[in-house]
């Protein structure tokens, strides 16, 4: 096809979905069996979703996106409206074919959101995205999913790296470790390879970055932050922004190589009391003791509000679900999804954010027990279904995360026309649209919502990508000990192993899922381990030791086995290996108080707690005895600040945050020098972990090791000791 005006139009058929590229113009892609048209103006090509026979201006790519998404808004019925308001529950791709149940919740529900978790393979979840958009293009108005994901490129423990061959996709360390490098040149290239992979798969939204302050060192979900830090959180959270959502040379950063961030979670879900987590009924509490509720909005005011590169902000926020007690001057304490000073007063008005805001999954389902992980109507719990969405839509959010239903939206937009009238709950929902809509049309997904499997093929997991993914996990490792130059060992030497006891141990997400199997296994492979060195089960034999642990695992606060013997079901959680007693633990709690329970302190002062995994301690102590004097290296996989009381027994020590047993070993060996520096600080004692402020961060005294090092926030050994360069120059 050649049209006028000097641009040029090429058509290729790939099956399912045909591509006009446009000399002047994006590329248009559509889907022959949809029914819809192509109309030729001024020499330009454009689809007419909506099958009226002229261009209207959500159909016109020439017009700003906030222009195309009010026209398409206006067009809209509530009850598209109401879908579009959806943001599905997780969808595993095992297949090309979009599920029955998929298939429902976006004809049926006009839900257009799709969080999609477990993809089979790169070319099983391209042909999934096409098969799904060719659906939604044959829809009326032919609104095309926005696809999304959380973070995907993490890494497996005893996954290999393999120069110069590629993998599934490419594997990076933890957000914790990408913190631990301190590198910004590190970050904006995860980001950028990140992107192109997800849009390569057809992913157009990203549920990050995470950009709690992590001021608790309690808490569970330290590890998929950026540290407790604010200064480089924020540093952390523009460049990881800029690079996921720039499309570079566009006018406005927007644009086909861009993705959409969702930063979460307004704001801030780091300083649950006593550490525990919100998910759960019994972490629904955010507390200030140090009065510094301010410091948790930095990483969004001077960091995702304040980006480097055109895109200006990010695309969208998510509000955590804790209850932020004590900050709403009215005296109301709701979780932050229903908290109109939260959401208006201070986003939406102070900080002039005009995104998405979308709550985390599941606020407005119902909570069945204290200890379940379900519904998460913090503080709205009397009311129904139907009136938490519409206390959430007064709020001032705009999307209801984890659900596939728009009936309980209609019910909300019901209620706003019994308490408003019709003409403010449209215009309500017409706002919220508009907003949801312009993230689409930013990086084009209504000119061209398809991918080729076969460059995602390509594009996915492809070896330079999965090299620098594999550098950034060794250059996030942290050395803290090397006591007489115990480190590098040299390649060859004859290394002994223990076995690592892996106890039953329930996972974050769930409490109701089934443990983990009890057992003992080499905690790294033999043969990985046999490429560096002679490995051996006997110590005399050896020439060294390495152990590979975990940071210490224990409960999420609570206890169901207390509440039977007759307790609240408070209990500490304990950073230590060896069993604690919270004498030092604030005598009463800040906040409490729940339907579900007759009382409002939540405190566990004298209370006792174990961890899981004390073999771990156990382990390193008795394989010291077995070397002698010979040197034990200690690797910790660290999903958390812990009390390191296994330091007197090794000679050296490693961190690792999400990263590879591959990547412990080029440090070992000395293929690679160290790098990292903590992001974190490694508390003395659980007495300083009791006395520091759930909000503040950095404000623990530090652990000091045999050789006199601090280990303390941006504190790190390379092969020439303590590592002071323009990282620590910039952050300590």
């Amino acid at each position: 096809m050649i049209a006028g005006c000097g641009n040029h139009i090429t058509k290729k058929e790939y099956g399912k979905f045909n591509l006009l590229i446009q000399s002047r113009g994006p590329v248009i892609g559509y889907s022959p069996e949809s029914g819809v048209e192509i109309l030729e103006i001024d020499g330009y090509v454009f689809k007419d979703l909506n099958r009226n026979g002229r261009l209207d201006p959500y159909e016109d790519w020439r017009l700003d996106p906030k222009e195309r998404a009010s026209d398409l808004a206006s067009q809209m019925s509530i009850e598209q409206i109401a879908g579009l308001m959806l943001y599905s529950s997780h969808v595993k791709v095992e297949d090309t074919i979009p599920s029955d149940k998929v298939l429902a919740f976006l004809k049926e529900d006009h839900l257009r959101h799709v969080l999609v978790t477990k993809v089979k393979d790169a070319y099983t979840g391209a042909v999934w995205h096409n098969n799904v958009q060719a659906q939604m293009e044959a829809e009326h108005l032919g609104i095309p999913t926005n696809n999304s994901s959380d973070p995907r490129n993490y890494t497996e423990a005893d996954g290999e790296f393999n120069e110069g061959s590629g993998g599934d996709i490419s594997h990076w360390p933890r957000e914790m470790g990408l913190a631990a490098t301190f590198d910004m040149d590190i970050i904006r290239r995860h980001g950028e390879i990140a992107s192109a992979e997800y849009r390569a798969l057809g992913i157009t939204t990203t549920l990050s970055p995470q950009i709690d302050l992590s001021t608790d060192p309690r808490w569970r979900r330290f590890y998929g932050t950026f540290s407790e830090d604010e200064k480089l959180c924020a540093d952390i959270a523009r460049t990881y922004t800029d690079a996921f959502q720039t499309t570079e040379g566009s006018k406005t950063g927007w644009g086909i190589k861009s993705v959409n961030c969702m930063a979460k979670h307004w704001p801030g879900g780091g300083s649950g009391e006593g550490g525990r987590d919100a998910h759960y009924c019994f972490g629904q509490y955010a507390v200030y003791p140090g009065d510094n509720f301010e410091t948790h909005l930095k990483p969004f005011t001077e960091g995702v509000f304040n980006l480097k590169d055109k895109t200006g902000m990010c695309a969208a926020v998510m509000p955590y679900y804790t209850i932020s007690y004590g900050q709403d001057p009215s005296g109301k304490n709701v979780a932050n999804g229903f908290s109109k000073y939260i959401i208006t007063d201070l986003l939406r008005e102070t900080y002039e954010y005009d995104g998405v805001v979308c709550t985390d999954w599941g606020i407005t389902g119902n909570n069945d027990k204290v200890h379940l992980m379900n519904g998460k109507p913090w503080g709205v719990a009397d009311l129904s279904v139907d009136e938490r969405h519409f206390e959430v839509l007064l709020a001032g959010v705009d999307q209801f995360g984890g659900n596939n239903d728009k009936e309980p939206v209609i019910g909300a937009y019901n209620i706003w026309c019994e308490r408003y009238g019709k003409d403010s709950a449209d215009e309500r929902f017409r706002l919220s649209a508009s907003r949801l809509l312009r993230n689409f049309f930013r990086v084009g997904v209504f000119e061209n919502p398809y991918v080729i499997p076969e460059e995602t093929v390509k594009i996915v997991g492809c070896k330079e990508f999965v090299a620098e993914g594999y550098d950034a996990q060794v250059k996030s490792i942290v050395m803290v000990k090397n006591h007489d130059d115990a480190l590098p060992m040299q390649r060859g030497k004859k290394v002994y192993m223990p076995k690592r006891h892996y106890p039953a141990s329930i996972p974050f997400f769930g409490r109701h899922f089934r443990p983990a199997k009890d057992h003992w296994a080499y905690p790294i492979d033999t043969t990985m381990l046999g490429k560096y060195f002679d490995f051996t089960d006997n110590p005399e034999e050896a020439d060294f030791a390495v152990v590979h642990i975990l940071s210490p695992e224990g409960n999420w606060g609570y206890s169901e086995k207390e509440v039977e013997e007759g307790g609240t079901g408070y209990i500490p959680i304990s950073l230590q290996y060896t069993d604690y007693t919270a004498e030092h633990a604030r005598k009463k709690s800040i906040a409490g108080g729940d339907p579900k329970e007759n009382f409002t302190d939540r405190g566990y002062h004298g209370k006792s707690e174990k961890t899981y995994n004390i073999d771990d301690l156990n382990v390193i102590i008795k394989t010291k005895k077995a070397m002698g004097d010979k040197p034990v290296i200690v690797m910790v996989q660290t999903d958390r600040p812990f009390v390191p009381e296994f330091e007197p027994y090794a000679d050296a020590i490693l961190l690792g945050f999400g990263v590879s047993n591959q990547a412990f070993l080029d440090i070992v060996s000395g293929v690679a020098e160290p790098y990292g520096l903590l992001p974190l600080q490694l508390p003395k004692d659980m007495k300083t972990v009791e006395e520091q402020f759930e909000d503040v961060g950095r404000d623990m005294e530090c652990y000091t090791d045999a050789d006199g090092n601090l280990y303390d926030f941006a504190y790190g050994l390379n092969w020439d000791g303590i590592i002071n360069d323009w990282r620590v120059e910039r952050y300590k």
